[in-house]
């Protein structure tokens, strides 16, 4: 292509195919028609056969090897080419192309190293001009922001998922998991060492493994440091080859490419480590992945901590109710005893009432019944029971002497550091033949209620100052006999003073009580404790309420004595 000047004195060229064409100028602002020669982007004026017409400093730098009259096939990358070609070839008629030509996708290509994005715009007579913009900076920052964006949503499925469940092991299970699936090819956990032992969970492909190895975790560059909970050693020190058998997932191939660990932080103590796992020809990890892996370890570890002390806490929990739950009754020396409980709230399982039955240790001893209330509900309430209780089965060698028991546990509760106070009743059981003898004493506690076999309800006559609130407590005796099928009814003011109904703000009250008693003439002592049980528990429904607790103490109608292959077996156990 040769430059010329026309008879006009206006600039043009000649291509290779000998046709000319005036010099394309492109609109200006402020008249000014070469101003865009001094645009910072990379211009390039080429006309219809892919010659160069104009270009301006910025391309020339860009392109060195540019000139007018040269080929944009020799001097531009080949993506800019074929975009020109196939912008300026002329455009097929209507029928062959009823859209136009409007609506181009943009144009991109790399060159030098950096990646351009091509905007064309035409002459009307076959010149193209193409304005060239280094999008190489801003396409970095799109995918930086892209990647933290896909890493911050990763984040928060791990932390919903790790939270969702309180169970370690199902928790150490999701961690590896996540971690197979979003930071590596393969993941491995390991739980702080046990007795010398590592407890080792693998995951590939949606496949999880667990075992426990016995093992030197300084033969793994960095894995004694995470397993103490210092700093991650760069995955660029860690030799994947060196990396032993157990650390290697069953169906992960070949030698691991690239290996990363890092330390799982915990509350106050290291929750183990994470060994992440690239297979062989993928890239090593870049810093970038690093970081992200000890964020996500971070949140994985945290999860683990809180998953393993609430375990912790739930077996020491476990324990401890077991101890202050009120305790299975049965059949005691031929007399019936059962026992029913309701704590105030339904998601607890202890509370401020309880009730025991002590068996005699000899033949003919009376058996004690306690049963009390407790000021206050909860766990607060629970750890006096517990202290009550404990007190009274020391004092089991003086029960003949109730006056003596209340005493004693008065003065036990007065010197504790706890203000709370107690209402019990005292019931000392012996079956006499045909006949249940019992004492009673009640400390500030409702009198226990007789059921007779004539359906007729009476109140044993029984009294007494609550224990754990003055210097002395004061009480008096009742003793009453029980015929078969008689029941002596222990309670606490929870079922009295309960409310519901229909209005939902009536208390239960004694009258109640005697009425729903008196329809239990006949019924053994477990059925006794089921039917004021649920009478009760209609009454309340869904609302609100105190401890409810009741013991049935009643005499059985024969001595359930049957002979066996001639050997006679007793039901009664002690």
């Amino acid at each position: 292509m040769t430059v010329f000047e026309d008879e006009f004195g206006r600039s043009g060229a000649m291509s290779a195919a000998g046709r000319t064409s005036p010099a394309w100028t492109p609109p200006t602002a402020g008249g000014t028609g070469t101003s865009w020669l001094r645009s910072p982007h990379p211009t390039v004026v080429a006309d219809r056969e892919g010659g160069v017409v104009e270009f301006n400093g910025a391309a020339a730098d860009l392109f060195p090897d540019m000139g007018v009259g040269s080929w944009l096939d020799d001097v531009a990358p080949g993506w800019l080419a074929d975009a020109h070609r196939r912008l300026a070839r002329p455009a097929p008629p209507p029928s062959a192309e009823p859209s136009g030509r409007a609506g181009r996708p943009p144009l991109r290509g790399r060159h030098a190293g950096r990646l351009l994005r091509a905007h064309p715009t035409e002459s009307g007579h076959g010149d193209v001009a193409w304005w060239l913009v280094d999008d190489t900076d801003l396409t970095t920052a799109e995918e930086a922001l892209r990647t933290e964006q896909e890493r911050a949503a990763i984040l928060a499925e791990a932390s919903t998922q790790l939270l969702a469940s309180l169970n370690p092991d199902r928790c150490l299970e999701k961690v590896v998991l996540l971690a197979a699936a979003h930071l590596g090819d393969a993941a491995v956990v390991i739980s702080p060492p046990v007795r010398n032992r590592y407890a080792v969970v693998t995951a590939i492909g949606g496949r999880c493994d667990r075992g426990q190895v016995k093992m030197d975790p300084t033969t793994v560059p960095g894995l004694a440091e995470a397993l103490q909970g210092f700093p991650p050693v760069p995955a660029r020190w860690i030799d994947p080859a060196e990396l032993p058998e157990w650390a290697l997932p069953e169906g992960f191939e070949g030698t691991p490419g690239a290996v990363a660990i890092t330390p799982l932080p915990g509350h106050g103590v290291p929750a183990g480590a994470l060994i992440l796992l690239r297979r062989g020809g993928r890239k090593a990890f870049e810093a970038s992945e690093e970081l992200f892996a000890r964020l996500f370890a971070a949140r994985a570890g945290a999860a683990l901590s809180a998953a393993r002390l609430y375990a912790e806490q739930a077996r020491v929990t476990r324990a401890l109710i077991a101890e202050l739950l009120p305790p299975q009754l049965h059949h005691v020396r031929g007399v019936d005893f059962a026992g029913g409980y309701r704590t105030s709230q339904d998601t607890e399982r202890i509370g401020g009432d309880f009730y025991d039955v002590h068996a005699g240790t000899e033949e003919g001893q009376e058996t004690l019944a306690v049963l009390g209330d407790v000021c206050g509900k909860g766990l607060d309430a629970a750890v006096l029971t517990g202290r009550i209780r404990s007190t009274v089965q020391a004092l089991l060698p003086l029960a003949d002497d109730h006056q003596n028991v209340l005493k004693l546990l008065n003065g036990a509760l007065l010197t504790a550091r706890h203000t709370r106070f107690a209402t019990l009743v005292l019931a000392s059981v012996r079956r006499s033949g045909g006949l249940v003898r019992l004492r009673l004493t009640s400390a500030g506690h409702p009198p226990p209620l007789i059921l007779r076999a004539t359906g007729a309800v009476e109140e044993a006559d029984t009294g007494g100052t609550l224990v754990g609130a003055l210097p002395d407590v004061t009480s008096r005796s009742a003793t009453v006999h029980l015929s078969p099928g008689e029941t002596c009814l222990l309670y606490t003011d929870g079922i009295t003073e309960a409310r519901g109904g229909p209005l939902g703000s009536s208390m239960f009250g004694e009258d109640r009580l005697r009425t729903a008693l008196t329809e239990c003439v006949g019924l053994p002592a477990e059925a006794v404790v089921e039917r004021l049980q649920m009478i009760a528990g209609d009454w309340v429904g869904r609302g609100p309420h105190d401890d409810m607790a009741v013991v049935a103490i009643t005499a059985p109608h024969t001595t359930h004595l049957s002979a066996v292959n001639g050997h006679t077996r007793g039901r009664y156990t002690a």
